[in-house]
Parts: C-alpha cells; structure tokens; sequence
C-alpha cells in the first residue's frame, strides 16, 4: 500500500517528499465527501449542462434536455462534455453486467451515477494541484503553504467535483497559465543567454572568438513559439465549452505573446509572427470543433458529405449562438439581472473569503503607487507576479460588465488568487509577533469558513433532492408499468437520468414479430418553479383529473406526488381544504433542505402553527409562549424537503 501510494505521488508531482503530509490528508478528503456522497445541489447545470445529456446518450434513458441543447439553435458545445464525463458513464454502461453478474452490484443506481462521474472530475481536478506546484517549482515559491490552502478551499471540495462547465474552464485556464508561465520563464533564460553572447560578440577582438560566440547563438533553443499549438488548440476549446473564456484566456495570451518584448533580441517582428502562427494553429481545432456540433445537432449528416453538397446550413457554431442568445437582454432578464457589483462585493468574498479580502486591498495599494507615480513597485509587466496579477483582475473585470452573474463564473481564479496571497496566510521567520498572530487568525477564519461552506454547499443547499431521486428511483423499480406523476415546486429539478426511465424516444423492435414500436412514458416529473400556492393546487387539480381518467377508462394505476419545502407546509395544508375532492398525505421527509426560493419564517412566542404540529408535548387548551430554544427548535425543523401523496378524498388505492 505505501510503495502505491508514492507512485501515485510520483507520477503526479514526481518528488512526493517535499509535499506536507496535511495537503495529502486534504486531497484524500476531497475524495471522501465525494464518495459519501454530497447530497447538496448547488445549481441545476451541475446536472442538466452537462451530465444528464451525456447520459441519456450513452445508456439510453430518457433525460431532460434543456434548452442549450435545442437543434434548432443550440449554444453548448458537445466536445468537451463527451471527451470528460463520457468515460465514466461508458465504463457504467460497459462494467455494468459484470458488477450484476459477479458481485450483485447494479451501477446503474443514483448512487452509482452520483458518484462515478463525480469521482472522474475529482481526480481531474487535481491537474489545477499538479499546474500551482509546477508554477510554484519554476519560479522558486513556496509550494507546500500554497497547497495546503489551495486544497483547503470549499471550491475544490464543492465545485470541482460536480459536472459544472466551469469546473471544466478551471482546469483549462490552469494548464493555460502553466503553460505560459513556463514559456515565459524559458524566453527569460533563453533571452539572457542570447543577449550575454551578443554582447560579447560585439566586444570580441579576434575572429576566432568571433566566431566561437555565434556557434554558440545559433545553438541557443527556439524560444519565440514554445508550446503555439497546445496553447492555440487549449484556447479553442476553452472558448467552445464556455466563450466567456475569452476573458481567462486574454491575460496568458498577452503575457506569451510580450515575451521578451523590448529586449535586444526579441522585437515587435516576433509579436507579429506569434500572433499568426497562434490564429493558424487553432483554425484545425476549430474546424474539428464545428464538425462534432455540426454531426451531433443533425446539421451535417452523412448524406450530405457523401453527395458534397454542404452549404452555410449545415453548420453551427456553438459559441457564436452563446453570444448571440446572451446579447439579448429579453434573454438575460429569464435568468435574472444582476448588478454590476455582485462579483466584487458579494461572490469573491463567498468564495474565497480572506484571499479576496487580502487581493483587494493589495490592489488598492497598487493602485495608490500607480497614481502617485510609484511605478517601479508595481509588479513588473513580464514577471510571472504580473501574470497572476492579471489573470486575477481581468476575468472578475469582465465578466462584471455582464449583467447576469454566478458564484461559480469566477471559480478558476483560485489559482493566480492563492499563487499570489496563499502565502501570507503563513507566518514568516521576520514576522514580528502581532503579524504572526494576525497570520494565524486570518488562516483560522480561512479554515472555519471553508468548513462550514463545504458543509453547507455540499450537504445542506437542496440536500433533499438527491435523497428524493433515490427513493424515487426504487419506487418505480419495485411497482413497473405503474404511472408516476411527481410535481416539484420551490426547489430545484430532480436529475432524471438518476431515475434511469425507458427511453421513449428509442424505437424498439419486438422479437417474435419484428414490429417497430415506441414506450409510452410511465413517469412524469412537473417542474413549477416557484409558482404561488393557488396556481400550484390548479395544476394539482389538473394532474389528478387526468391520472384518474385514465385509472377509470384504462385501468392505469398511478401515484402521484407534491414534493415542497417544509416551510410551506402550512399553505400547502391550507389550500388543500380549499380542494375537498383531494387528499394530502404526508409521506416523506429528508432534512436537511435548505433553499432560498421559500426560505422559512423565524415563528413568534405564539406560532400556533408550532404548536399544533406537536412540538410541545402538552394537553393544554390555552395558548402557550413559546421559548426561545422552541422557537429555534421549530425554524430549524423547517428547513427539509416533505414529500406528499396526493390521492382523491376516501382514496387508498396505490
């Protein structure tokens, strides 16, 4: 087990010595919570952006597809999706039969379709580890205080191990910053060497030494256009799976292309040469790019290419719909405007608490230098300081122009924030004794902060979803062919493909007569959003009417359930008696659930509602106050997910 463990560490890092034994500890318990697994959802694309879509291709199931995924004007980009998550669904659907035969294990469960995928990304996040240890090899930096609270950070816990296009663009702007960091550190070396030589050429007095000194010029390496097609092609596909990489992306750019430049040897000739050899190495990833979406959508068939006769329509280029869907504010305002500001005041301080508190105010002392024309201690602009420096604020920057903002848009520039400020969260050996207890408070409130966020987003925010998808899961097995209608309301939606249905888009062909048929679909799930209680019970009303039509007329068994926060049970209860036809019974529960579209009410001292659901053991007729520890007692009880079933008034049928 110990000599597995060190070539594990050698092949990710190749001196497993000089790495602390805590950040192993805490890559170690990234794979821990992932496998538990993480009840909480953090958003719905975690699922429906890029998981779901690759599943029901691969297992044919049916699955909810968007409308990023629409034919008809399709904005995400199929590559990326199917190159990192198709090789842990292919090896459910492949492993699948064996796991059943051999070991009575069915992979195909939510469980098993929770965490696989998670795990595959878990272990690929660990490419932003390998490329801040490099970075930090390079360039003669502490590697080990940076890791540590690298590894410590809930993003790596919580967000990269969830299926998000972001966690993808991560990965992508740390092996770009890496790579450019590299080059820009050879250039240096390359650049002096050369200029050293050309110097001493210039001074040389004989022929012979002369000629000594350009042999040995003319041996330096090419430095000009180091790692162009990786760099070029790694651009291309960070700009198709997310075009707001563009943003991420422009730092390293400009700081591979300025290599050198104003130095004796390298001049405005070799920015220009860079610049072409990097457009004309990405045109192939580009043209392979279009022609997947093109092929995936349905827009270039194989009739098209045997017959030749291709035209405009029979390609799509993802990113540019992107851009053309989000230039539309009508678009935008479905998703919700936010303002300018919320990046900088509210979701880098969520993210990266003290690290961004540390970044704003070295940048307002930067900027205090830069008015007082103090420019020799700005960072230079060809140090890799400038390189991080930029790499941090020009993503926030732009990405804050945009008027619809995410926490988890601004997710890779953990790496160039903990590069530049994961240091200072340690004590120095020339830190004078307040420093080195203010050190230690601000590391203690890094810790604390990152502990209680995993915590909550990764178990608490919407944790009763997934556990709802599992009992789900099992109740349709246990009773096949039985229709079952599931209405969600003030939560997020439930990932399909961990219901594993019957494809009914598949034609299926019957043995005996060869007649080609379809399934009719036996689940419904009716996603209402945070539709106000009046409008949900019509609906109710609407569904149970069918269902029973059908239960009359075809003898179609059904169940059917309302799953809703258990902060609106009160209103739930009280517009069900408006329906004396209907029947609401409770019929699970799972805490915690916390979610912020029906966020529940702190009760009063007379909450009767608290005191009717029995959180006072008392016979009593008169009213009670309550305490403070029952009134606490009580708002805490409310943050959990009840599931109903709803059934006609004097109805037991299943």
């Amino acid at each position: 087990m110990f000599l597995k463990s060190q070539i594990f560490k050698a092949i990710l890092f190749r001196n497993p010595v000089k790495l602390p034994l805590s950040y192993w500890l805490l890559v170690c318990l990234r794979f821990v919570l992932t496998i538990l697994p993480q009840r909480g959802y953090i958003h719905p694309d975690e699922f429906f952006q890029n998981v779901e879509v690759i599943t029901g291709d691969i297992l044919i199931v049916d699955v909810a597809r968007t409308w990023e995924f629409n034919p008809k004007f399709p904005i995400r980009n199929i590559f990326v999706p199917k190159m990192i998550l198709g090789p842990p669904i292919h090896f459910i659907r492949i492993a699948n039969p064996y796991t059943q035969h051999y070991l009575n294990v069915n992979l195909r469960t939510p469980y098993y379709l929770l965490i696989i995928p998670r795990l595959f990304i878990c272990f690929l996040s660990l490419i932003n580890d390998y490329c801040l240890y490099k970075i930090c090899v390079l360039y003669g930096q502490n590697f080990r205080n940076r890791l540590k609270i690298f590894a410590s950070s809930y993003v790596l816990f919580v967000y990269c191990t969830r299926s998000f296009s972001n966690t993808f663009e991560m990965m992508f702007f740390s092996i770009l910053i890496y790579l450019v960091a590299q080059c820009m550190l050879r250039s240096d070396k390359i650049i002096y060497h050369d200029e050293f030589l050309q110097e001493r050429y210039n001074q040389a007095s004989s022929p012979v030494e002369k000629v000594k000194l350009f042999k040995l010029r003319t041996h330096l390496p090419q430095h000009s256009l180091n790692n162009v097609l990786i760099i070029a092609s790694l651009v291309v596909i960070g700009i198709f799976n997310r075009p707001t990489f563009v943003g991420f992306a422009f730092p390293p750019i400009f700081f591979w292309l300025h290599r050198g430049l104003g130095s004796k040897v390298v001049g405005f000739k070799d920015f220009h040469y860079r610049i072409i050899s990097l457009i004309f190495c990405s045109i192939p990833t580009i043209l392979v790019l279009i022609v997947v979406d093109s092929s995936y959508y349905g827009y270039l068939t194989n009739a098209d290419i045997e017959s030749l006769k291709l035209t405009w329509d029979n390609w799509v280029v993802t990113p540019l719909n992107f851009l053309r869907y989000n230039g539309d504010m009508k678009n935008l305002r479905q998703h919700g405007l936010h303002p300018w500001w919320l990046h900088l005041v509210v979701n880098v301080p969520l993210l990266f608490n003290v690290l961004g508190i540390l970044a704003y105010v070295t940048l307002t002392c930067n900027l205090y230098r830069f008015m007082r024309g103090q420019y020799s201690k700005l960072p230079r602009i060809q140090s890799i300081t400038g390189l991080m420096m930029f790499s941090l604020i020009t993503p926030v920057a732009l990405l804050s122009i945009f008027p619809h903002q995410e926490a988890r848009f601004i997710i890779p520039v953990l790496l160039p924030l903990v590069y530049l400020f994961g240091n200072h969260l340690y004590e120095n050996e020339g830190d004078q004794p307040r420093t080195r207890k203010y050190k230690k408070a601000i590391r203690a409130i890094w810790y604390i902060t990152n502990i209680i966020l995993t915590l909550f987003f990764g178990f608490v925010h919407q944790g009763g979803i997934y556990p709802f998808a599992n009992t789900l899961y099992r109740e349709i097995r246990s009773s096949y062919g039985v229709h079952t209608h599931v209405i969600t309301t003030h939560s997020y939606s439930i990932p399909t493909f961990l219901l594993q249905l019957e494809s009914t888009n598949k034609i299926w062909k019957d043995k005996k007569t060869g007649h080609k048929y379809r399934l009719a679909p036996s689940t419904f799930i009716h996603k209402y959003g945070s539709l106000p209680t009046d409008d949900l019970f019509q609906r109710i009303d609407d569904v149970l009417t069918e269902a029973e039509m059908l239960l009359h007329d075809s003898k179609k068994k059904y169940r059917f359930y309302l799953a809703s926060p258990c902060s609106l049970e009160q209103k739930v209860r009280e517009h069900a008696k408006k329906y004396h036809y209907i029947d609401i019974q409770e019929d699970f529960s799972y805490y915690p659930h916390f979610c912020t579209e029906a966020f529940p009410k702190f009760p009063d001292r007379r909450d009767q509602y608290c005191i009717e659901s029995n959180l006072l053991k008392t016979n009593e007729s008169r009213v009670i106050d309550l305490n403070v520890l029952q009134r606490v007692s009580c708002f805490l009880k409310r943050f959990c997910l009840r599931v109903y079933r709803v059934q006609p008034a004097g109805s037991f049928h299943n």
